[in-house]
């Protein structure tokens, strides 16, 4: 099971588009994967057979799990699942050659210790389960998630200490309860933003920092691009020209291509721009890989075949997770101003407004320009304020210069 993402520790099968003893070819789609938020399509990583399928259709398991094993045409695979390392990043096993007598994999033999996912692990420790009192029903017997959801709790209770009771307080009239009109289940996409965003908003400092930028220099030059690439049906947006000025940016404010990483500041040699996309239900974020090596024409042709990809649930790894820095722009509907929330890990993300016609001050005289604000969100124990203003002013200065993006 491949990791589509940082914080992804598991994933379930939503189908596999080969079966048993069919031939496969590297490169060719071989299941798909149903994360929190999409669905994404995997890769053979080599040519063969599809032995054995180990994780069917509907089933979930943990990030390096081995799902299926893909065999030399007429080897045989004695058992249906091979040890694999904690985190193997391939997707399917390759089984190695092994005499008839030699299984591939030899059967768990129990000798007291404990076989758990980690995510069943982790899950119990915060509850407080004893996972010896646990029977499990993943392969070889290992405790998985589900198993340690339907346990009780086992954990100690503290004491409750009882306050001295004060003078009678007169009770306040009770309201009359509200009347529902029903209850709408989160999705599984609307969980996965409740708990991250959760996560950031609280445990994370944020600072925001705010600037107009004049576009009809931008707009311009854009103009003039999408005339030159129309016959190739590549068409320049403003966010990807924004996208062009916050990646360049990065390379002189490399805080903001950061991480927190507790006792230090993780560094990350990419640049890789993560775009929130929305969805039915929700948004999600789609990234932009190398962003700051690629051209305006590059960007205007990959980022809208991407989100398509995403959009219709034929993802591929790699379209999401692994950003370093991401852009939200609520342009699109009207919105002046956006403040966003940082997407973890990333120590910034920038919130994108409309572009409109307004009355500014210049050399004395009021005169209509195409105005746009940005807004920076930035983490305060990786930068501060005085550099985000710089960062931003950076990006201010691309957008009204933009020759800058394309030379």
């Amino acid at each position: 099971m491949p990791q589509m993402g940082f914080d992804m520790t598991e994933g379930t099968i939503a189908a596999w588009l080969k079966k048993e003893g069919e031939m496969v070819t590297k490169g060719e789609p071989l299941a798909e994967i149903e994360t929190d938020k999409t669905t994404i399509q995997i890769e053979a990583f080599a040519s063969g057979v599809l032995a054995k399928i180990v994780v069917h259709a509907g089933q979930k398991t943990p990030v390096g799990e081995v799902i299926g094993i893909i065999a030399a045409p007429g080897e045989s695979v004695a058992t249906a699942a091979p040890a694999a390392p904690a985190a193997a990043p391939a997707a399917v096993e390759k089984a190695a050659p092994a005499p008839a007598a030699q299984p591939v994999a030899a059967a768990a033999v129990n000798t007291g210790r404990i076989m758990a996912t980690p995510v069943a692990k982790r899950i119990a420790e915060e509850r407080g389960i004893d996972l010896r009192n646990i029977v499990g029903t993943g392969p070889e017997g290992r405790i998985t998630r589900s198993d340690v959801e339907a346990a009780p709790a086992t954990g100690k209770v503290a004491p409750v200490v009882v306050a001295p009771v004060a003078a009678p307080v007169v009770a306040a009239p009770v309201a009359a309860p509200v009347q529902s009109s029903g209850r709408k289940p989160l999705t599984r996409m609307r969980q996965t933003i409740v708990q991250r965003m959760t996560q950031v908003k609280g445990p994370v400092p944020h600072y925001y920092v705010s600037m107009q930028v004049e576009m009809d220099a931008a707009l311009a030059l854009r103009a003039q691009i999408n005339e030159s690439l129309k016959a190739d049906g590549v068409k320049v947006s403003v966010n990807d020209m924004v996208v062009k000025a916050v990646a360049t940016s990065l390379r002189r404010f490399p805080n903001f291509n950061a991480a927190f990483g507790g006792d230090a500041i993780e560094l990350r040699e990419q640049i890789n721009i993560g775009i929130a996309v929305a969805m039915d239900g929700g948004l999600i974020v789609i990234t932009l890989k190398d962003a700051d090596k690629k051209t305006l024409r590059q960007i205007g042709a990959e980022v809208p075949a991407v989100a398509a990809r995403v959009r219709e649930g034929k993802g591929q790894p790699g379209d999401m997770g692994g950003q370093t820095f991401t852009t939200s722009n609520l342009g699109m509907y009207g919105v002046d101003e956006v403040i966003p929330i940082i997407n973890m890990p990333d120590s910034g993300i920038l919130g994108i407004g409309g572009a409109s016609a307004q009355a500014v001050v210049r050399e004395g005289q009021i005169v209509i320009r195409t105005m746009m604000k940005l807004t920076l969100a930035g983490d305060h124990r990786v930068t501060d304020g005085a550099e985000g203003a710089q960062f931003l002013g950076e990006i201010k200065r691309l957008l009204e210069n933009p020759w800058g993006l394309v030379l």
